[in-house]
């Protein structure tokens, strides 16, 4: 199969199974709410915030894996390969150890730090227990998950995750009650983490028959290689994980934990329109890592245009969808257990923090090309550096403007510093210039959201639009009618043009 084949199939893989979990998602999203009532499921997406910072002992090594494994994979070193994976398994089984005993410390002073008393401190103690094994059984097989990922098989890996997305939700169905819940979720993520990551070794051993790991694969070249590399890309988990954990703990500890569930629908939603579009920056780090020749540089800027646009343009979408239509999903989804003026406020929210990834999306189709290409430092001090400035900001702005200034306080220094500083240092690493950028891969898109702008304001205005799901959904899929028109009519009046001279990245490329 052709390079442009290869990618495409993967693409729509991701994004096949990505519409299926995020109509589970939605539904156990409401569901659970349901079932535990405001103040439980508060306590579960403060619990499950901190447990989520167990992805700073993966040190980076994920990156790290999948970049590897593509790389030596591609010049067909299998001892080499297999030198890597043992060395990520080795020190994942060690964080998984420290991992457990972190659970341990966190149970020990749940009443301190969570307010939890009687028999809610006894549940939200057993629950941190049954997290803290599943993430250590869970960095045990994402090494075999990194391995799919670098042999760019992201089709078996995404359809793993979608079998037992089904299982979760079967299992949320059946058996979620609202006594005793916390300790039912976290024993069905449990449940479903150990099937994933048994699925990702027996799929891993299947494809690449000579994967192998042992003590005698264990090297202190392999270590010194992969050492710098996944330091600098630890620093940008990190970052991330400041930028995409800090604000629901933030909320927890300064204005309770009912307070985080207004937010969290705004960031729900806004995730929910993030996650298939950051599917594609999931694919790009291998496939650079893949094309790092001189003579593939040319192919890897053609492919950085395309995702640019292509990120551009979905991204836009959701923004303008969301403005017009969002905060009838939201009545519709949690209207009868959040106020009128909770729901308002989760609009709002999620308007700012969708405007952040107007910004951060296709930034991080940038920083995904260089971290491929091994350029790592810089990206990662950068994210870091707004990570910094993101926890500061959220902490300050809580304090005078509540839930949405935390959402402030994500937002603003995503522009000023992915905009700011690493879009000029991508573009002169990655040797391509700001004007074939702006010709190519943005005012493209001009066209497609012209007509799903005009659209949107003639639809917005009508009563029936806004009712019920079923004009929800009649909406959405005469919007994406539009834009696939306005794509149409872009294609169409390219092809009348008239053939202008190529800047001059592009005759070089």
């Amino acid at each position: 199969m052709s390079f442009a084949g290869s990618v495409r199939r993967n693409v729509l893989a991701s994004w096949g199974t990505h519409a299926s979990n995020l109509v589970i998602g939605f539904f156990l999203t409401r569901y659970t709410l349901d079932v535990l009532g405001v103040s439980t499921y508060g306590s579960w997406l403060l619990i499950n915030s901190i447990a989520s910072y167990s992805a700073l002992l993966y040190c980076g090594l994920g990156e790290t894996i999948s970049r590897y494994v593509a790389k030596y994979h591609s010049e067909g070193d299998m001892h080499r390969v297999n030198q890597v994976v043992t060395l990520v398994l080795t020190i994942y089984l060690g964080m998984g150890a420290i991992a457990f005993l972190f659970a341990c410390g966190l149970c020990l002073t749940a009443g301190w730090w969570g307010g939890w008393v009687g028999e809610d401190l006894l549940e939200a103690r057993i629950t941190i227990l049954i997290l803290g094994v599943n993430v250590a059984v869970g960095m045990a097989g994402s090494v075999f998950g990194g391995v799919l990922h670098g042999l760019r098989r992201f089709d078996l890996e995404r359809g793993i995750g979608f079998s037992f997305d089904l299982v979760r939700l079967v299992l949320f169905v059946f058996f979620l009650s609202d006594r005793y819940g916390l300790v039912t979720i976290a024993s069905i993520y449990f449940i479903v983490a150990l099937g994933e990551n048994l699925s990702y070794i027996v799929l891993a051993r299947r494809i690449l028959p000579t994967l192998a790991v042992g003590p005698s694969l264990l090297s202190r070249d392999v270590m010194r290689e992969c050492g710098h590399f996944s330091s600098m890309a630890f620093v940008g988990v990190v970052a991330s994980q400041l930028i995409n954990a800090t604000d629901t703990i933030t909320i927890g500890l300064l204005l309770g934990k009912e307070a985080i569930v207004p937010y969290y629908f705004g960031l729900r939603l806004t995730q929910f329109a993030k996650q298939p579009i950051d599917k594609i920056a999931h694919i790009c780090m291998p496939t650079a890592g893949a094309l790092q020749s001189e003579t593939d540089r040319a192919k890897r800027n053609r492919f950085l245009i395309k995702t640019l646009g292509i990120v551009l343009l979905l991204t836009s979408a959701a923004f303008i969808g969301a403005w017009f239509f969002a905060g009838d999903v939201l009545r519709l989804w949690v209207g009868s257990k959040l106020t009128d003026g909770d729901l308002a406020q989760s609009h709002r929210i999620l308007m700012v923090l969708l405007g952040a990834q107007l910004v951060a999306l296709p930034c991080g189709i940038l920083r995904a090309f260089l971290f491929g290409s091994g350029n790592v430092r810089v990206p990662a001090c950068i994210y870091l550096g707004e990570a910094i400035c993101n926890l500061g900001l959220s902490i300050l702005l809580c304090r005078s403007y509540g839930i949405e200034g935390v959402a402030w306080g994500t937002t603003i220094p995503v522009v000023l510093f992915e905009l700011c500083v690493l879009v000029p240092y991508a573009l002169s690493r990655l040797q391509i210039s700001l004007r074939r950028i702006t010709e190519e891969a943005v005012w493209p898109q001009a066209v497609p959201l012209m007509a799903l702008l005009a659209y949107s304001i003639t639809i917005g205005n009508q009563s029936w639009s806004h009712g019920n799901w079923l004009a929800l959904l009649a909406v959405t899929i005469c919007g994406a009618g539009t834009l696939g028109a306005g794509l149409w009519v872009r294609g169409a009046l390219q092809r009348l043009s008239l053939p202008t001279a190529s800047s001059p990245d592009a005759v070089a490329s």
